[in-house]
Protein backbone atom coordinates (compact mmCIF):
# COMPACT_ATOMS: atom_id res chain seq x y z
CA UNK A 1 0.00 0.00 0.00
CA UNK A 2 2.89 1.88 0.84
CA UNK A 3 4.69 1.50 -2.15
CA UNK A 4 1.80 2.06 -4.06
CA UNK A 5 0.97 5.67 -2.90
CA UNK A 6 4.94 6.46 -3.17
CA UNK A 7 4.48 5.29 -7.06
CA UNK A 8 1.75 7.78 -7.68
CA UNK A 9 2.77 10.45 -5.58
CA UNK A 10 6.24 10.21 -7.79
CA UNK A 11 3.73 10.11 -10.93
CA UNK A 12 1.68 13.01 -9.97
CA UNK A 13 5.04 15.60 -8.91
CA UNK A 14 6.33 13.96 -12.68
CA UNK A 15 3.05 15.45 -13.94
CA UNK A 16 3.02 18.68 -12.29
CA UNK A 17 6.75 19.03 -13.60
CA UNK A 18 5.58 18.81 -17.26
CA UNK A 19 2.30 21.03 -16.42
CA UNK A 20 -0.08 18.52 -16.59
CA UNK A 21 -3.19 18.70 -13.73
CA UNK A 22 -5.29 16.00 -13.14
CA UNK A 23 -9.25 15.91 -13.55
CA UNK A 24 -8.82 16.28 -17.28
CA UNK A 25 -7.28 19.78 -17.12
CA UNK A 26 -4.07 21.09 -18.96
CA UNK A 27 -2.18 23.83 -18.17
CA UNK A 28 0.86 24.15 -20.40
CA UNK A 29 4.03 25.26 -18.26
CA UNK A 30 4.55 28.82 -18.99
CA UNK A 31 6.36 30.34 -22.37
CA UNK A 32 8.95 32.45 -22.44
CA UNK A 33 8.26 35.83 -24.34
CA UNK A 34 9.89 34.84 -27.65
CA UNK A 35 8.32 31.26 -27.32
CA UNK A 36 5.05 33.42 -27.53
CA UNK A 37 6.01 35.23 -30.76
CA UNK A 38 7.17 32.33 -32.46
CA UNK A 39 3.85 30.35 -31.67
CA UNK A 40 1.81 33.08 -32.73
CA UNK A 41 2.81 32.02 -36.40
CA UNK A 42 3.30 28.38 -35.71
CA UNK A 43 0.67 27.77 -32.89
CA UNK A 44 -1.18 30.21 -32.22
CA UNK A 45 -3.61 28.86 -29.79
CA UNK A 46 -0.62 28.34 -27.52
CA UNK A 47 0.33 31.38 -27.30
CA UNK A 48 -3.06 33.18 -26.87
CA UNK A 49 -4.00 30.27 -24.08
CA UNK A 50 -0.70 31.54 -22.33
CA UNK A 51 -2.12 35.24 -21.98
CA UNK A 52 -4.54 33.85 -19.64
CA UNK A 53 -1.16 33.17 -17.55
CA UNK A 54 0.35 36.83 -18.13
CA UNK A 55 -0.37 39.47 -20.16
CA UNK A 56 2.91 40.76 -21.17
CA UNK A 57 3.32 42.47 -24.63
CA UNK A 58 6.09 44.15 -24.43
CA UNK A 59 8.41 42.22 -26.94
CA UNK A 60 5.35 41.83 -29.95
CA UNK A 61 5.76 45.83 -29.70
CA UNK A 62 9.20 45.99 -29.80
CA UNK A 63 9.55 44.18 -32.70
CA UNK A 64 6.65 46.61 -34.06
CA UNK A 65 8.13 49.37 -33.40
CA UNK A 66 11.99 47.92 -34.29
CA UNK A 67 10.24 47.48 -38.20
CA UNK A 68 8.41 50.65 -37.82
CA UNK A 69 11.20 52.86 -37.15
CA UNK A 70 12.81 50.88 -39.42
CA UNK A 71 10.43 51.66 -42.60
CA UNK A 72 10.59 55.77 -41.41
CA UNK A 73 14.66 55.57 -42.27
CA UNK A 74 14.17 53.79 -45.12
CA UNK A 75 11.64 55.89 -46.56
CA UNK A 76 13.47 59.33 -44.94
CA UNK A 77 17.31 57.89 -46.85
CA UNK A 78 15.88 56.03 -49.93
CA UNK A 79 12.73 58.65 -51.03
CA UNK A 80 12.77 61.31 -49.29
CA UNK A 81 9.69 62.81 -46.80
CA UNK A 82 8.77 65.73 -49.64
CA UNK A 83 8.69 63.19 -52.20
CA UNK A 84 6.99 60.83 -50.59
CA UNK A 85 4.06 63.54 -49.30
CA UNK A 86 3.73 64.44 -53.52
CA UNK A 87 3.14 60.44 -53.64
CA UNK A 88 0.66 60.02 -51.39
CA UNK A 89 -1.08 63.55 -52.54
CA UNK A 90 -1.42 62.37 -55.35
CA UNK A 91 -3.59 59.47 -54.11
CA UNK A 92 -6.31 62.62 -53.31
CA UNK A 93 -7.45 64.26 -56.73
CA UNK A 94 -9.52 67.53 -55.11
CA UNK A 95 -6.57 67.86 -52.56
CA UNK A 96 -4.14 67.98 -55.14
CA UNK A 97 -5.86 70.33 -57.10
CA UNK A 98 -6.08 72.76 -54.81
CA UNK A 99 -2.60 72.21 -53.96
CA UNK A 100 -1.49 72.94 -57.81
CA UNK A 101 -3.81 76.04 -57.55
CA UNK A 102 -1.92 77.78 -55.06
CA UNK A 103 0.91 80.15 -56.13
CA UNK A 104 4.19 78.91 -56.24
CA UNK A 105 5.62 80.00 -53.22
CA UNK A 106 2.67 79.07 -51.65
CA UNK A 107 2.53 75.96 -53.00
CA UNK A 108 6.00 75.56 -52.10
CA UNK A 109 5.45 75.98 -48.22
CA UNK A 110 2.48 73.74 -48.46
CA UNK A 111 4.66 70.81 -49.43
CA UNK A 112 7.23 71.74 -46.94
CA UNK A 113 4.87 71.51 -44.08
CA UNK A 114 3.30 68.40 -45.78
CA UNK A 115 6.45 66.61 -46.01
CA UNK A 116 7.37 67.59 -42.04
CA UNK A 117 4.10 66.55 -40.75
CA UNK A 118 4.47 62.68 -42.79
CA UNK A 119 8.45 63.14 -41.18
CA UNK A 120 6.79 63.60 -37.43
CA UNK A 121 3.95 60.88 -37.98
CA UNK A 122 6.32 58.47 -39.55
CA UNK A 123 8.60 58.68 -36.80
CA UNK A 124 6.02 59.08 -33.82
CA UNK A 125 4.62 55.90 -34.94
CA UNK A 126 5.18 53.87 -32.08
CA UNK A 127 2.97 56.19 -29.85
CA UNK A 128 0.66 55.93 -32.54
CA UNK A 129 0.53 51.99 -32.56
CA UNK A 130 0.04 51.98 -28.56
CA UNK A 131 -2.91 54.60 -28.69
CA UNK A 132 -5.08 52.68 -31.49
CA UNK A 133 -4.05 49.14 -29.85
CA UNK A 134 -5.36 50.58 -27.03
CA UNK A 135 -8.85 51.62 -28.94
CA UNK A 136 -9.10 48.39 -30.96
CA UNK A 137 -8.62 46.78 -27.60
CA UNK A 138 -11.01 48.85 -25.32
CA UNK A 139 -13.59 48.38 -28.47
CA UNK A 140 -13.46 44.41 -28.23
CA UNK A 141 -12.97 44.40 -24.55
CA UNK A 142 -16.48 45.85 -24.39
CA UNK A 143 -17.95 44.12 -27.16
CA UNK A 144 -17.02 41.10 -25.75
CA UNK A 145 -17.81 41.40 -22.17
CA UNK A 146 -20.92 43.62 -22.88
CA UNK A 147 -22.38 42.13 -25.78
CA UNK A 148 -21.14 38.46 -25.19
CA UNK A 149 -21.52 38.56 -21.64
CA UNK A 150 -17.52 37.61 -21.00
CA UNK A 151 -15.44 38.34 -17.86
CA UNK A 152 -11.97 39.21 -20.06
CA UNK A 153 -9.75 41.92 -18.85
CA UNK A 154 -8.55 44.95 -20.68
CA UNK A 155 -5.15 43.85 -20.45
CA UNK A 156 -5.75 40.50 -22.14
CA UNK A 157 -7.38 41.99 -24.67
CA UNK A 158 -3.99 44.24 -25.73
CA UNK A 159 -2.24 41.70 -24.90
CA UNK A 160 -4.29 39.34 -27.74
CA UNK A 161 -4.23 42.40 -29.97
CA UNK A 162 -0.56 43.46 -29.57
CA UNK A 163 0.27 39.59 -30.65
CA UNK A 164 -2.29 39.46 -33.42
CA UNK A 165 -0.34 42.35 -34.85
CA UNK A 166 3.05 40.28 -35.42
CA UNK A 167 1.94 39.61 -39.29
CA UNK A 168 2.37 43.25 -39.66
CA UNK A 169 6.05 43.09 -39.37
CA UNK A 170 5.93 41.60 -42.48
CA UNK A 171 4.71 44.18 -44.97
CA UNK A 172 7.42 46.33 -42.94
CA UNK A 173 10.34 44.26 -44.11
CA UNK A 174 9.15 43.73 -47.57
CA UNK A 175 8.89 47.97 -48.05
CA UNK A 176 12.45 48.22 -46.51
CA UNK A 177 13.72 45.19 -49.14
CA UNK A 178 11.84 46.89 -51.74
CA UNK A 179 13.14 50.59 -50.76
CA UNK A 180 16.74 48.94 -50.89
CA UNK A 181 17.10 46.90 -53.82
CA UNK A 182 15.33 48.93 -56.52
CA UNK A 183 12.32 50.56 -55.43
CA UNK A 184 11.28 54.14 -57.46
CA UNK A 185 10.76 56.82 -55.48
CA UNK A 186 8.23 58.39 -57.89
CA UNK A 187 5.79 55.70 -57.38
CA UNK A 188 6.57 54.82 -53.68
CA UNK A 189 3.01 55.74 -51.75
CA UNK A 190 3.12 55.27 -47.92
CA UNK A 191 -0.62 54.18 -47.75
CA UNK A 192 0.32 51.25 -50.71
CA UNK A 193 4.19 50.27 -50.21
CA UNK A 194 4.11 46.58 -51.16
CA UNK A 195 1.66 44.40 -53.51
CA UNK A 196 0.38 42.43 -50.55
CA UNK A 197 -3.34 43.74 -50.82
CA UNK A 198 -5.21 44.64 -54.04
CA UNK A 199 -5.38 48.31 -53.61
CA UNK A 200 -1.62 48.55 -55.00
CA UNK A 201 -2.62 46.93 -57.98
CA UNK A 202 -5.39 49.16 -58.56
CA UNK A 203 -3.82 52.55 -59.75
CA UNK A 204 -6.35 53.51 -61.64
CA UNK A 205 -9.46 53.00 -59.78
CA UNK A 206 -11.15 55.72 -57.64
CA UNK A 207 -9.72 56.48 -53.74
CA UNK A 208 -13.02 54.80 -52.38
CA UNK A 209 -12.48 51.54 -54.38
CA UNK A 210 -8.84 51.24 -54.03
CA UNK A 211 -8.97 51.97 -50.60
CA UNK A 212 -11.72 49.18 -49.97
CA UNK A 213 -9.70 46.61 -51.62
CA UNK A 214 -6.58 47.40 -49.64
CA UNK A 215 -8.51 45.87 -46.57
CA UNK A 216 -7.67 42.58 -48.38
CA UNK A 217 -4.08 42.53 -47.71
CA UNK A 218 -2.54 39.02 -47.07
CA UNK A 219 -1.27 39.67 -43.66
CA UNK A 220 -3.91 42.20 -42.21
CA UNK A 221 -6.77 38.95 -42.90
CA UNK A 222 -3.58 36.98 -41.10
CA UNK A 223 -4.31 39.21 -38.16
CA UNK A 224 -7.89 39.32 -38.48
CA UNK A 225 -7.80 35.51 -37.91
CA UNK A 226 -5.49 35.29 -35.26
CA UNK A 227 -7.46 38.30 -33.55
CA UNK A 228 -10.60 35.97 -34.14
CA UNK A 229 -8.78 32.90 -31.95
CA UNK A 230 -7.19 35.42 -29.43
CA UNK A 231 -10.48 36.83 -28.42
CA UNK A 232 -12.73 33.49 -28.59
CA UNK A 233 -9.96 32.10 -26.07
CA UNK A 234 -9.20 34.85 -23.69
CA UNK A 235 -12.61 35.58 -23.27
CA UNK A 236 -14.07 32.14 -23.48
CA UNK A 237 -16.19 32.26 -26.42
CA UNK A 238 -16.70 30.01 -29.52
CA UNK A 239 -15.22 30.86 -32.56
CA UNK A 240 -17.97 31.75 -34.45
CA UNK A 241 -19.13 34.34 -31.65
CA UNK A 242 -15.72 35.64 -31.58
CA UNK A 243 -15.51 35.97 -35.50
CA UNK A 244 -18.96 37.96 -35.75
CA UNK A 245 -17.77 40.39 -33.11
CA UNK A 246 -14.07 40.98 -34.47
CA UNK A 247 -14.96 40.36 -38.16
CA UNK A 248 -18.20 43.17 -37.95
CA UNK A 249 -15.94 45.61 -36.07
CA UNK A 250 -13.58 45.41 -39.13
CA UNK A 251 -16.36 45.56 -41.80
CA UNK A 252 -17.50 48.67 -39.94
CA UNK A 253 -14.02 50.14 -40.11
CA UNK A 254 -14.13 49.39 -43.90
CA UNK A 255 -17.29 51.10 -44.25
CA UNK A 256 -16.08 54.36 -42.46
CA UNK A 257 -12.76 54.27 -44.61
CA UNK A 258 -14.65 54.09 -47.81
CA UNK A 259 -16.69 56.43 -46.91
CA UNK A 260 -14.04 59.21 -45.68
CA UNK A 261 -12.26 58.66 -48.80
CA UNK A 262 -15.34 59.32 -51.29
CA UNK A 263 -15.76 62.26 -49.27
CA UNK A 264 -12.79 63.34 -49.71
CA UNK A 265 -11.52 62.57 -53.47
Amino acid sequence: MTRCVTVNLKQVESEMSEGVMTDGMVAERPMSEIERVVDTFIAPSKTFADILRSTSWWLPFLLLVLVTLGVGYTTDKKVGFEQAAANQLHQTPSREEQVNALPADQKARQMQITAMVTKYITYSFPVVILILSAIASLVLWGSFNFGLGARTTFGQMFAVYMFASLPMIFPGLLTIATLCFGGSPETFVQSYPVGTNLGYYMTDAAPWVRGALSYLDVFGLWRLALLVIGTSIVAKVKIGAAAAVVVGWWVLLLLITVGIAAATS
